[in-house]
């Protein structure tokens, strides 16, 4: 592999069945309307794929399944790393790299405590890399069990080691993004923001694309805003469609993941809303706000002509 292809790389729900049990027919529908949308990849097995609450078997079963479904066209990540053991790490990516992904992504907070140095952490990721062979690695600064930023000094290391191909930045700081993607350019190691209000910023500092949560309700308007950007770059409509995504991500931030697949519901996915994350009743205000969301969606993609596939 020479390098990730850019553009939008969804972060993928895990479906259940209303008897808490994997919905792997769900999975295959989710798969293929993140494909029909526009993504240019999937991260399975992430956060937002609820997987500190899969088992170790159902978390490898959810990936392979991803992979079936995407083919070759559509390459997939997913996370390997879910100890604080190295070798328990390196043994588990070996298992999910063999589920055919592309990269298997690292959590910054599983290889290092909150108080141990980063340098700490370049020793932990020399011994994963030591003890995987050649398998082809990402990083991902997921915010459990705590937020753990990487250094552009650590990641410029980790691009020269050719190991390293995907990179979701959580910052949400234009400025750390610019040195960030600073530090990457001209490497195979590709940057992709989780964050929406900073999406237009870190383009223009040279990420590779965008992976943010709201592309679990609607993935269609940031496919949309990333062509327009590659196509036209920054003019006065992006930014005013990037305004309203910015207003809109502030909604699908609540009751997450359990709002993203009401919203899919209720768009005509057939999905249940049933989640492993421990999620409060909704009172009827966060229901008004919900509905308030799809309203302003459904506004938005006609008012810039955004073709949906649902």
């Amino acid at each position: 592999m020479n390098k990730l292809p850019e553009g939008l790389w969804p972060v993928m729900l895990t479906p259940f069945t209303t008897r808490n049990e994997v919905d792997l027919g769900g999975l295959d529908r989710l798969t293929q309307f993140y494909i029909e949308a526009g993504a240019n990849g999937l991260f399975a097995n992430c956060l937002s794929s609820e997987m500190y609450q899969l088992t170790e078997a159902e978390r490898l079963r959810i990936t392979e399944r991803v992979v079936q479904g995407a083919g070759s066209g559509v390459p997939v990540v997913a996370t390997g790393t879910f100890s604080r053991d190295v070798t328990t790490n390196a043994e588990f990516i070996k298992r999910i790299y063999a589920t055919g992904v592309a990269a298997v992504v690292l959590i910054t907070s599983l290889l290092a405590e909150p108080d141990e140095s980063e340098d700490v952490l370049r020793g932990r990721l020399e011994q994963i890399m030591e003890q995987t062979g050649d398998i082809p690695l990402g990083i991902y600064e997921c915010p459990m069990p705590y937020k753990r930023l990487l250094s552009p000094a650590l990641l410029s290391w980790m691009a020269a080691t050719g190991r390293f191909y995907y990179y979701k930045d959580t910052s949400c700081h234009s400025g750390a993004l610019q040195r960030k993607a600073e530090a990457l350019k001209g490497s195979s190691f590709n940057l992709y923001n989780a964050d929406t209000t900073t999406a237009l910023d870190s383009l223009d500092a040279g990420a590779c694309g965008l992976s943010p949560i709201s592309a679990n309700f609607y993935p269609e308007p940031y496919r949309y805003l990333l062509t327009q950007y590659d196509a036209n770059g920054r003019t006065d409509a992006l930014n005013q469609l990037h305004a309203f995504l910015t207003m809109m991500d502030r909604v699908t931030h609540s009751f997450y993941p359990y709002a993203a697949k009401w919203f899919l519901q209720r768009r005509g996915l057939k999905i249940e809303t049933t989640t492993r994350v421990p999620t409060e009743t909704l009172a009827s205000v966060d229901h008004l706000r919900l509905k308030a969301l799809l309203d302003s969606f459904n506004t938005l993609t006609r008012l810039y002509d955004i073709p949906l596939v649902l």
